[in-house]
């Protein structure tokens, strides 16, 4: 991934849970429970959440596969992995979690390693889609389920403009507040480059899963892809 959104990424990691609060409306919990029951993990299972950033999908995948499982929560920013490492003292002091630096486009575990796996507000962000899919497909088991969570461009023009307007006065000004106003800048345009849900469906079967489905929620401006490896 490149350098200058491992930078920002790095930047904004002291106010990522306060500012996603803000983009999300306090939604943002309630989707990443979402994307953790679809991603299919139990009881025992070994889990990875890539792009794991602060720890949230993380946490909520060490809490369902329990003290028998493992969670490795991977992301390419140190500072947020610092972050993390440091909720899950807080929040549950025990979790079956381990905290690694690392790359989506070359993930650093063997094939057919993972029970399940989660990704939030990730795939928008990798400077090669196609491959992130392809690496999340190699390292999952036969079977295994991924769940990726992200903001989109919703295909309704009325609720496209009201995201804009939202971004524009609402979360770029709170991000000022911060000093990273060209930090949430970024995601304006992320949000055009992102392919549609029918999009990244095909480019997951491309990348080798099985089975591929594409969830919209909050009106299109928010969805979660859901694959299977066969």
């Amino acid at each position: 991934m490149s350098d200058r959104i491992r930078i920002l990424f790095n930047r904004i990691a002291p106010v990522y849970d306060q500012l996603n609060g803000w983009l999300s409306l306090g939604q943002h919990r309630v989707w990443k429970q979402m994307a953790v029951k679809w991603s299919g993990a139990t009881v025992g299972d070994t889990c990875l959440d890539v792009c794991c950033g602060s720890g949230d999908l993380a946490l909520l995948l060490a809490q369902q596969v329990g003290l028998t499982g493992q969670v490795i929560g991977i992301d390419f920013a140190v500072e947020q992995l610092a972050i993390a490492a440091q909720r899950a003292q807080h929040r549950y002091p025990m979790p079956p979690i381990t905290w690694l630096e690392g790359d989506a486009l070359e993930l650093p575990f063997a094939d057919n390693h993972f029970d399940a796996a989660t990704m939030g507000y990730g795939l928008r962000n990798v400077t090669d889609i196609p491959r992130s899919l392809k690496e999340l497909h190699r390292v999952l088991k036969p079977n295994a389920k991924a769940a990726i969570l992200d903001f989109h461009r919703p295909s309704n023009a009325q609720i496209r403009a009201l995201q804009q307007w939202y971004l524009d006065t609402i979360v770029v000004p709170a991000a000022q507040q911060f000093g990273l106003t060209e930090e949430y800048a970024y995601i304006a345009p992320s949000l055009d480059r992102f392919p549609t849900g029918i999009e990244q469906i095909a480019l997951a079967r491309q990348a080798g899963f099985a089975t591929a489905t594409h969830y919209p929620i909050a009106g299109g401006t928010m969805g979660v892809l859901v694959v299977m490896k066969g």
